[in-house]
């Protein structure tokens, strides 16, 4: 990403993080949209009493959301969620919050939004029951009003049940993980989630920008009002218009606007440009509602023959899967949070990313918006037919319609989403019946969206490819996970498909980026996986003798309790295999140099089906002097020279043919590694290892200076254990303690190391490679924040965080 799209993409976050996470009164106010996170208690364990108005809570746990119970427990083999859901604690939990209505909104519309609550939601208002939302990863709402008591005190509880286990095939979390809002509105007024904004004309010189807004009369009378629009960017107005409508009682009606853009700013992840929409309803001068929604002009489009277009000019897609938890936070769908995983991923050099198997938070998709990367939402990992004793299948009859289609109406506003898949290598997937279930959830997409493709995931490990063909023909793209290698017959049996690697084994970055070359009709591919998840433990891990053998689903692998099978680490450290995998896709990282390591005497490492050998960014090989050491060196340059010590190693050529890399046999002594890439004879650029000396210092560095006081906002703190000359030295582990003073607290801390069982909820924790990360949550208060480091033996360090109102 260049400096200046870092700027525009970091003000554009900071205003969407302040727009969303304001901290708020216990009183609800007539602002439209308000959010409902703060002051909320909660208790462990099942209090059936707790949906009582009168219960008793003074001596539960004052929190602010988003909150997950499961990440705050010990990991512990013996937790029923075993190594699916990362030996997490689960079980039930109840939230109560208190909150006044003013006298002033009687005739007001008052209801509540839920972003995600894993999971059998149960909510209720002043003892009353409103519903149980099972489904843990889409939103819900209910209508507060009937049972609100204006100018006296509210009572909302909710019951969280996720004791039913195993119901996930990766880490859940439980709770109230994502935000919570309350909107108020006159009984003429927006339907929640009533507008869908397209772009149905695109190009350099003009686009139609089409907007459709769903409105409800829940009134006495006939209303006569006036519906009015504006687009803007930056600040400056664009277009607008308005028109006069009469909508009778207990009427609804979709009402559409087109609008005219010249020399339209279009959206594409190299250049996320955003425009927004604000469409009111005006009455005698009063707006009467208002939503305002942020768009991006773009067009789309996908054959066999041309590939995937994005504004008429194809787009090669280097996707990577990843699951909603955010490492040390759990599920918590933080603000932060999210935006930091989408500016990761796409300095690791994606352009896409698929929302593996469940629909993310709002804030993630925003940030995708606002940084740039395509995204693939994904609805359900299965329908009827069970993975798991307690998952979505005991639902889906029921359920599934409301579920998409929930996904579909939050989510079509936001340019970056290009796909729709409705579900990931689903159990039935060769039974007859599974053509009928795909129609029927396409049908619910495409009664409320018909401007994206729609696809899923597929995949077998026999014979029986050709039988999906039926189920293939559904969908409009059809998603191959890890069976790329059928495209080319594919394509000569059925020429119409269009091809997309939902899922691809880490090792195969160079069969799958060169399939994409080839062949039109293949249109990217997504890793498995972008990034490091808990659950699904000991996926992608390779193993030393004497482990136990066997992929993860073949045996207990505890103390592992994640998947080891991400491009990225959960410190969001780049492995070698992300720097690989961009340098085949990208023009702007050409050159790396990583180390493999050695086996040891006592037998060979043995990798799992989605491990890659395990080859690290150094020059610390501490028992290994004068043993050979296998040094690799990724690039597209045509000639690469290796020294050590500037002593010449060797020379190699390096093209397609030898997949973009060079290896080369290094006899092992500390000093300086040095790999130089040429061209023509001319030396274009050079990557550097060298040995890091005794640790002399803890290095803290924050990776932002100031946060919001809302009680909700985040600053990561990388810790780095280096020598005199600031090199980071990975071979002696270190036990770091932290404290914190001022408006603020820890509340996470990790490693990156999936095998390291200390809680994440801590205040200490032990260095991995010389690296671990601290979590600072804001307090609600104003002022500067001191976070201090120490370990035995070297002095202690602090970096200071100023927490802003």
């Amino acid at each position: 990403m260049k400096l200046h799209q870092v700027k525009r993409v970091g003000l554009l976050i900071a205003i969407l993080c302040t727009g969303m996470i304001n901290a708020q009164s216990p009183e609800i106010t007539e602002q439209r949209k308000q959010l409902f996170d703060h002051d909320w208690k909660f208790s462990p364990g099942d209090h059936p009493d707790a949906r009582n108005y009168d219960f008793e809570d003074e001596q539960w746990q004052d929190i602010i959301l988003p909150h997950d119970w499961s990440v705050q427990f010990p990991i512990e083999a013996s937790n029923p969620s075993a190594g699916a859901g990362g030996y997490f604690k689960n079980g039930m939990g109840w939230y109560r919050k208190e909150f006044n209505v003013s006298e002033n909104l009687k005739g007001k519309k008052v209801s509540i939004q839920f972003g995600g609550v894993y999971m059998n939601a149960e909510v209720f208002i002043n003892g009353r029951s409103l519903g149980i939302h099972p489904y843990g990863y889409t939103p819900f709402s209910y209508d507060l009003t009937p049972y609100l008591k204006y100018g006296e005190q509210n009572v909302l509880s909710v019951k969280v049940d996720n004791s039913e286990e195993i119901n996930s095939r990766w880490f859940s979390g439980s709770g109230i993980y994502r935000h919570v809002w309350i909107t108020v509105s006159n009984p003429l007024h927006f339907i929640h989630e009533g507008i869908f904004i397209t772009t149905p004309e695109v190009s350099k010189a003009a686009a139609v920008v089409q907007m459709r807004s769903k409105i409800i009369n829940e009134s006495i009378n006939t209303e006569n009002f006036t519906l009015n629009y504006t687009i803007s960017k930056g600040g400056n107005l664009i277009s607008s218009g308005d028109k006069k409508v009469m909508l009778e009682k207990g009427e609804d009606e979709t009402l559409t606007f087109k609008a005219d853009v010249t020399d339209p700013e279009l959206w594409s992840p190299e250049s996320p440009q955003l425009y927004l929409a604000t469409i009111s309803l005006k009455k005698d001068g009063s707006i009467l509602d208002e939503a305002k929604v942020t768009f991006g002009i773009r067009s789309i489009e996908y054959s066999a023959s041309k590939g995937f277009l994005l504004n008429d000019t194809a787009v090669l897609i280097n996707g990577g899967n990843v699951h909603h938890d955010n490492g040390a936070l759990g599920a918590a769908a933080f603000d932060w949070a999210e935006v930091r995983k989408v500016k990761i991923l796409k300095e690791a050099g994606f352009n896409a990313v698929r929302t593996s198997h469940n629909p993310p938070s709002e804030a993630f998709l925003a940030a995708c918006d606002s940084i740039g990367l395509l995204v693939i939402d994904e609805s359900f990992d299965g329908w009827r037919t069970q993975k798991n004793p307690y998952d979505y299948s005991l639902y889906f009859d029921h359920w599934y319609k409301r579920d998409i289609q929930s996904m579909v109406t939050r989510d079509r506003n936001h340019p970056s989403i290009v796909f729709w898949s409705i579900g990931n290598e689903i159990i039935e997937r060769k039974d007859p019946e599974a053509v009928v279930t795909a129609r029927l959830l396409k049908e619910a997409i495409l009664e409320l969206d018909t401007t994206r493709p729609v696809t899923s995931a597929m995949t077998t490990w026999d014979n029986d490819w050709e039988i999906f063909d039926p189920l293939f023909a559904v969908h409009d793209v059809g998603g191959y996970n890890y069976q790329l290698h059928h495209a080319e017959a594919d394509h000569q049996r059925v020429p119409e498909r269009v091809i997309m690697q939902t899922e691809s084994y880490p090792k195969d970055a160079f069969f799958c980026w060169d399939m994409t070359q080839k062949h039109s009709y293949i249109i990217g591919d997504f890793v498995w996986t972008a990034m490091d998840y808990l659950g699904e433990s000991g996926i992608g891990r390779y193993y030393y003798p004497g482990e136990p053998d066997g992929e993860h689903w073949e045996t207990d692998l505890f103390p592992w309790h994640g998947a080891y099978c991400g491009d990225i680490d959960l410190l969001g450290w780049r492995k070698p295999i992300s720097h690989y995998r961009s340098m085949l896709w990208n023009n702007d990282e050409k050159l790396y140099m990583a180390v493999k390591e050695p086996n040891p005497e006592a037998g060979p490492i043995k990798q799992t089906m989605w491990a890659v050998w395990p080859t690290w960014e150094r020059w610390n090989w501490n028992g290994y002097e004068g043993k050979p050491l296998n040094v690799e060196v990724y690039t597209k340059y045509p000639q690469v020279k290796l020294y050590l010590n500037n002593k010449l190693i060797g020379e190699k050529s390096v093209s397609i043919a030898t997949e973009f890399k060079a290896e080369f046999e290094v006899i092992y002594t500390t000093g300086r590694l040095v790999a130089k890439a040429y061209q023509e004879g001319k030396e274009m650029e050079s990557f550097t290892l060298e040995t890091a000396k005794k640790v002399k210092k803890i290095q803290l560095n924050a990776d932002r200076k100031s946060f919001a006081a809302n009680g909700q906002d985040l600053v990561f703190v990388s810790v780095a254990m280096i020598d005199s000359k600031g090199r980071i030295n990975p071979e002696q582990e270190y036990e770091i303690n932290f404290t914190i003073d001022g408006p603020g607290e820890i509340i996470a801390v990790d490693n990156g190391n999936l095998r390291d069982t200390d809680p994440y909820a801590a205040h200490s924790r032990k260095t991995w490679n010389g690296k671990a990360m601290v979590i600072v949550r804001s307090g609600t208060e104003a002022g500067a924040i001191r976070l201090q480091a120490r370990t035995e033996g070297l002095k202690s360090q602090e970096v200071i965080i100023n927490a802003l109102k």
